[in-house]
């Protein structure tokens, strides 16, 4: 069906007085007694169009004025009657797709917690819109970004027998049935696909080091999965990471491309989603487009982990979890050092080797490694990154210390042995950068199909 976006029919001042069809669906319908009013959307805009129909002159199938249905209308554009921007005289309207009264989008009961539990419809209001193009958005910016600096886009695979976080969490491929018989792991994958074991991938990070190493600057953007029982409002089963890696970069170049690429996307959303912005300003998060100003012109504050510690321990009464050097930072410490010391987002550095990744890069004291983690006011960890470990020796050694299977990683420390160069990267939870935007407080809200513990609707 030939028609137009009403997107451009709403703002497109060269329209007005020409003909023109949409298709829609009613999000609202007023009548009187002279004149009926729809409202449309077709997902392309925030604003809805208004259609106006004279029922001296067009008699309307009642079907098409419930709420839910799709229609495609053919009228005449006119400037707005109120506000800015154009409407739609009507001269026909036919019904697309029929709306029973049981449609659940319902003003009454459209709660978020209610919503989750019908992800194949919630798109359809205003607040599920407005996230996904504010998502779609950000990840054009994040391809833009790496584009402009010369940075290559790899795929990174989504199957492998390689563990990049050596924590275990890995959800498990296979084509092999139950086998109770089998006398030890290696008997039972033998015959699997693979003919070994296999999972899905927890970052594209190992991958990428070995793309960097070739041509220097590479970034992935794909999904990733770890399979942590962990129900929280931060954290899901599967999600969307962004992770650069920059060969000939040491930590103080990658927390410097990590600010400057978040402040890129940042200044990208407001710019081209100024209208579900100023819906998430006024609805969802009162004063959020300041913030995001404030920190899109902010200088970000870095902060050695051995110092925040000692911060955090001054204030140790008012936490429930008590900080003592060598533990790993909560939410509650991640929003007291954000939120009240330092106002502003926040790289955290240098933490003990204990509490991080085999692979980063082990500092001269023998007890950090030089690893940082971006904390943001509201959301906390949004960034996690380090210089990676270039040293074959101090390598295997972590990979040792760890009782991790040397063997899985021989391609990973063929890095070290030909023409090794240090390097680092890091990698952004894609979700969690939504919610920052929008001040969504759920990160089931931000994804189609949000996937956790007993959770695959």
């Amino acid at each position: 069906m030939k028609h137009l976006d009403i997107k451009k029919v709403l703002r497109d001042a060269d329209m007005v007085g020409t003909e023109a069809v949409v298709c829609g669906w009613v999000r609202t319908f007023r009548d009187s007694a002279q004149v009926a009013f729809l409202e449309l959307a077709d997902g392309t805009s925030f604003s809805k169009l208004q259609v106006v129909i004279d029922k001296n002159t067009l008699k309307v199938d009642p079907e098409c004025t419930k709420l839910g249905a799709s229609v495609a209308v053919k009228g005449t554009v006119v400037k707005a009657y109120k506000g800015d921007g154009n409407e739609l005289n009507a001269t026909e309207v036919a019904l697309l797709g029929a709306c029973p009264p049981d449609y659940p989008i319902q003003k009454k009961r459209t709660t978020l917690e209610f919503l989750r539990g019908i992800p194949h419809l919630r798109l359809r209001t205003n607040t599920f819109a407005a996230v996904f193009r504010v998502r779609s958005v950000a990840a054009q910016a994040i391809h833009r970004y790496f584009h402009e600096r010369g940075y290559y886009y790899i795929n990174a695979p989504l199957i492998t027998a390689c563990d990049c976080e050596g924590a275990g969490e890995m959800f498990r491929v296979t084509t092999q049935p139950w086998n109770s018989a089998a006398k030890s792991e290696e008997e039972y994958y033998k015959n699997d696909f693979f003919g070994v074991k296999a999972g899905l991938s927890v970052s594209g990070q190992l991958e990428g080091e070995v793309a960097a190493t070739a041509l220097g600057k590479i970034y992935t953007f794909g999904p990733s999965f770890r399979a942590e029982n962990s129900n929280t409002t931060r954290h899901l089963a599967e999600f969307w990471h962004v992770e650069p890696e920059i060969a000939f970069a040491e930590l103080p170049d990658v927390i410097e491309i990590a600010e400057e690429m978040l402040k890129y996307l940042i200044r990208a959303v407001l710019a081209e989603c100024p209208e579900e912005m100023k819906f998430f300003d006024s609805f969802v998060e009162k004063g959020l487009i300041e913030k995001l100003n404030h920190v899109a012109n902010s200088d970000f504050a870095i902060c050695p982990y051995t110092e925040a510690i000692e911060i955090l321990k001054k204030e140790n009464a008012r936490f429930q979890f008590p900080v003592e050097w060598g533990s790993d930072l909560q939410s509650e410490h991640e929003k007291y050092l954000t939120e009240i010391v330092y106002k502003r987002p926040v790289f955290v550095t240098d933490y003990p080797k204990e509490i991080k990744s085999f692979y980063m890069k082990q500092n001269a004291d023998g007890k950090t490694v030089a690893a940082t983690d971006l904390l943001v006011p509201g959301i906390g960890e949004i960034i996690g990154g380090s210089e990676r470990e270039a040293d074959l020796a101090k390598l295997k050694a972590a990979i040792q210390a760890r009782g991790m299977d040397m063997a899985s990683y021989k391609q990973y420390l063929d890095l070290r042995t030909f023409g090794t160069v240090p390097h680092g990267g890091f990698g952004l939870g894609f979700e969690r950068f939504v919610m920052y935007c929008t001040g969504i407080e759920n990160i089931r809200d931000v994804t189609l199909f949000p996937r956790s513990a007993k959770n695959i609707m």
